[in-house]
């Protein structure tokens, strides 16, 4: 009897798992979510046609060359060394593990799994359209001699590095911050996101392996799939307070 009352119990938190937690709020903050919603997902839409475009008409924009011509000129042993360590961070290897593990966890310790299957959920259409995209567009890398790290002979736009990492911290931002009701904790979290964001952008840039162009269609990308997820996640779980 007790067995069976414990197997019940484990079921019954199984299933719990996959309950959507519906959030009451007045309809203008429900309304307002949308609007962010499609803000950013249009302006991220709009900014990466415009960098499409661009790069598809002159491969390299006028907004590459200045800002990696900068960049190479504070080139440093020391200043190399940082960059490579950030490269490896928000790298193939190391990201995808750390993302792993965020979600993994999330899902085990969470009481539902809406969140951390949403931000996976994101993590993969991000991975999906820039493998795509890259292939779409052939846009080559900057010349192998400038590459401080190894030579990488993939297609450049947009960068998949810059593009997972700003899916994981952008995504995990919104989705952590949205339930607590603390706009000026969010927003100091979406900062704190930006700015690794342009860490990683750099890192990329100033490495030799992207161009200033493929960094910010990859944010851009990243403010589309935001826009989604939370316009996906404002319809799922709230409701209108009567």
């Amino acid at each position: 009897m007790q067995q069976a009352l414990s197997r019940r119990e484990r079921m019954r938190g199984f299933n719990q798992k996959f309950i959507v937690e519906v959030r009451q709020l007045p309809a203008s903050t429900r309304r307002s979510l949308y609007i962010w919603a499609a803000a950013l997902a249009i302006t991220g839409l709009v900014f990466f046609l415009i960098l499409l475009i661009d790069v598809l008409q002159h491969q390299t924009s006028a907004l590459d060359a200045p800002f990696a011509a900068w960049l190479a000129k504070s080139h440093s042993p020391t200043l190399t060394s940082v960059m490579i360590w950030l490269a490896i961070i928000f790298g193939p290897v190391v990201l995808p593990i750390v993302v792993l593990i965020v979600i993994v966890a999330w899902s085990f310790f969470a009481r539902h799994l809406w969140r951390p299957l949403l931000l996976a959920g994101g993590m993969l259409t991000g991975l999906i359209i820039v493998q795509i995209v890259t292939r779409l567009v052939g846009r080559a890398r900057p010349p192998v001699d400038q590459m401080l790290f190894g030579t990488d002979t993939t297609f450049s736009f947009p960068s998949g590095h810059v593009l997972g990492a700003a899916d994981f911290l952008l995504l995990l931002a919104y989705l952590v911050f949205s339930r607590r009701g603390t706009p000026r904790i969010a927003a100091l979290a979406y900062c704190v996101a930006l700015v690794l964001i342009a860490v990683a952008s750099v890192s990329r840039i100033y490495l030799g392996y992207h161009w200033p162009t493929d960094a910010l269609a990859s944010l851009s990308l990243s403010l589309v799939i935001l826009g989604a997820v939370i316009a996906i996640d404002t319809h799922r779980t709230t409701r209108v307070r009567g």
